[in-house]
C-alpha cells in the first residue's frame, strides 16, 4: 500500500502552498471498513499563530482528475487556512445558541452494513462551555444515494461542511441528545437540503437579526470564553452556508456589530469588546434553553403505564 499517489500528492502540496499551509506529514491509515486511505497533517507554516494543525483523510483511490477536483481541494484548504487561525479551529456555535466542538469524523464516507442503501461518516460533536462539559453527541451522518450523486467526490473537502451543518441543523431542531455516554445518533442528510433549482445547500433561513445574534454569540464563545479574546474569523463559508448567506453579509452583520460597540474588527476577523463579553447571563441562558430542548421529552402517564395501547 502506497502513502498516497504522486498526482494527489502533489495536488494536495500545490494547493497547500497557495492557502500558505504546509503539509507536516502524510502516513497511512484505514476506512470504516479496512480499506487504505491517505492522511495529510498540515498547519499555517512559518505564519501560525498557534500549534493548530488540520487532518485531512483521502481514499488512498482517490484522484483529483479534473479541474472541478482540484479547484475543490484548493477551496478546501484556503478556508481551512483561514480556520486555522481562529483560537479553537474546530469550535463553532448553533443559532440555538450551543459552543460545540466537531471531532473525531472519520472520513471517507462508508457503505452502511445494515443493508440501507447510504453512505455513512461517524464523529463526534461535543459541548464547549468553557468548564469541561463531558457532554457530547456520538453522530453517524447518513447520505442517500440520491443526495450523493450532488457531491463531487464522497470525501473530507467535499463534503464536510454540509454534514457539519447537518449536524447543527438536526441539532437545532432538538433531534440530538447531548450525554456524557451513549450510542450513535442518527443524522439524515436528503435531498431536503439542497435546491436543484438554484444549486446550492439550504439549511436554515435566517433574518439579518437572527444572523447578526448568530455571530455575537460565535465571538462570545469562541473568543470571549474559549480562546483569550484570540481574533475569530467571521466570513466563514460553512457558517454561510448554515445561516443560507453569503461570507460577504456576514461581514455586513459584523460590522453592525462593530458599530454596536459588541465586536472590534480587523479585516474578516473580529474580538470581542468588554460590552460583549459582559453578556455572560445572556448566552448562559440561550446555552441552557438550547440543551433542554436536546432532552427527550416523556408522557407522564405512558411512563406510569396509563396507555389504551
Amino acid at each position: 500500500m502506497t502513502i498516497a499517489s504522486t498526482t494527489l500528492q502533489q495536488t494536495i502540496e500545490q494547493a497547500a502552498k497557495q492557502a500558505d499551509l504546509k503539509v507536516l506529514a502524510t502516513t497511512e491509515g484505514s476506512d470504516f471498513h479496512g480499506k487504505p486511505t491517505s492522511i495529510f497533517r498540515l498547519d499555517l507554516g512559518a505564519n501560525k499563530a498557534a500549534e493548530h494543525t488540520l487532518t485531512l483523510e483521502l481514499s488512498d483511490s482517490f484522484v483529483p482528475s479534473t479541474d472541478d477536483l482540484k479547484q475543490g481541494l484548493a477551496t478546501y484548504l484556503q478556508y481551512a487556512g483561514k480556520r486555522l487561525r481562529n483560537p479553537n479551529p474546530n469550535a463553532t456555535v448553533s443559532l440555538a445558541g450551543l459552543p460545540l466542538t466537531f471531532r473525531e469524523f472519520k472520513w471517507p464516507f462508508h457503505l452502511s452494513t445494515s443493508g440501507a442503501d447510504t453512505y455513512l461518516v461517524h464523529g463526534v460533536v461535543g459541548l464547549e462551555d468553557g468548564d469541561g462539559s463531558p457532554l457530547h453527541t456520538k453522530v453517524a451522518a447518513s447520505m442517500t444515494v440520491t443526495f450523493a450523486e450532488i457531491v463531487p467526490a464522497p470525501e473530507q473537502p467535499f463534503a464536510e461542511s454540509f454534514i457539519y451543518n447537518a449536524v447543527r441543523k438536526t441539532m437545532d431542531q432538538g433531534q440530538l441528545e447531548m450525554l456524557k455516554s451513549g450510542n450513535r445518533q442518527p443524522v439524515p442528510v436528503t435531498t431536503r437540503y439542497y435546491s436543484r433549482w438554484q444549486k446550492r445547500f439550504v439549511f436554515s433561513d435566517t433574518t439579518q437579526a437572527s444572523r447578526r445574534e448568530f455571530l455575537a454569540t460565535k465571538i462570545y464563545w469562541l473568543s470571549a470564553v474559549l480562546g483569550g479574546n484570540q481574533p475569530v474569523w467571521i466570513a466563514d463559508p460553512y457558517d454561510a452556508q448554515y445561516l443560507n448567506t453569503t461570507p460577504e453579509e456576514l461581514q455586513k452583520d459584523a460590522a453592525y456589530l462593530a458599530t454596536d460597540g459588541l465586536l472590534t474588527l480587523d479585516d474578516d476577523f473580529a474580538t470581542p469588546t468588554p460590552k460583549l463579553a459582559e453578556q455572560s447571563e445572556h448566552y448562559r441562558a440561550l446555552l441552557a434553553h438550547a440543551l433542554s430542548l436536546t432532552k427527550p421529552e416523556f408522557n407522564e402517564e405512558m411512563r406510569h403505564g396509563h396507555t389504551n395501547m
